[in-house]
């Protein structure tokens, strides 16, 4: 495919069908995306490729909580699990709103389960000092998981980065067996899609780019 039309066409997948995703595939998808960028090259990345039908049922079973905070938040107007706004929805709101399966299902549905992880002594996190929550560590991570994505829609599979999972990454990591000092920062189903969108919707260029300070001009051409 064109890269542009990669781009332009890479979905957020949670629809699969019983089509696998074979290792052969899978280390051609991984053979590319391992040349993201990454904080000084140091390629901090780790991945848990996991098929295993009970380890996928126990990892949906740690999305859950997170989940069912993100949605009982978003019923009650909120911005789910900002790093900004404190949120005013109690335990006993979050005890009572149900998970979506919407949520859970993927993880048991896809083809495979990526965990990917990123070694915290190969993150240079600048922001760190900073009174706000930390952004810039993510630079060395997150390149990789978007391409992984770009290549899987390259290879006619899709999926989505999900990190409801992280907050629980206590359980995580022993399910997974991960160690100090790795951090989660995402879990990434793939498969083959049920439907691939051929075209996706986002703020034009003017609405997300503007000349010299925050107030200029719209970039417009």
């Amino acid at each position: 495919m064109d890269l542009y039309d990669v781009m332009r066409t890479t979905a957020a997948v949670r629809d699969f069908t019983d089509d696998p995703l074979p290792d052969e595939v899978l280390h051609t998808i991984l053979d590319n995306a391992r040349f993201a960028p990454s904080g000084g090259n140091r390629q901090g990345t780790r991945i848990v490729v996991v098929r295993d039908p009970a380890t996928r049922a126990r990892l949906a079973e740690i999305t859950a909580p997170g989940a069912r905070r993100y949605h009982a938040q978003r019923a009650a107007g909120e911005t789910p699990w900002s790093g900004y706004s404190p949120s005013a929805v109690t335990e006993a709101e979050v005890a009572a709103t149900a998970v979506p399966a919407s949520v859970t299902e993927p993880l048991q549905r896809a083809a495979v389960v990526l965990v990917v992880c990123v070694d915290l002594r190969a993150v240079a996190a600048l922001d760190k000092e900073l009174d706000r929550v930390g952004i810039v560590g993510g630079a060395s991570v997150y390149p990789l998981v978007w391409n992984i994505l770009l290549a899987a829609r390259n290879e006619g599979f899709g999926g989505t980065i999900t990190t409801m999972a992280v907050a629980e990454e206590p359980a995580l990591k022993e399910l997974l067996g991960i160690p100090d000092p790795y951090a989660v920062a995402a879990v990434v189903p793939l498969g083959k899609p049920v439907k691939q969108l051929s075209r996706l919707t986002r703020v034009a260029v003017g609405e997300l780019a503007c000349r010299e300070h925050w107030g200029g001009e719209p970039l417009r051409v």
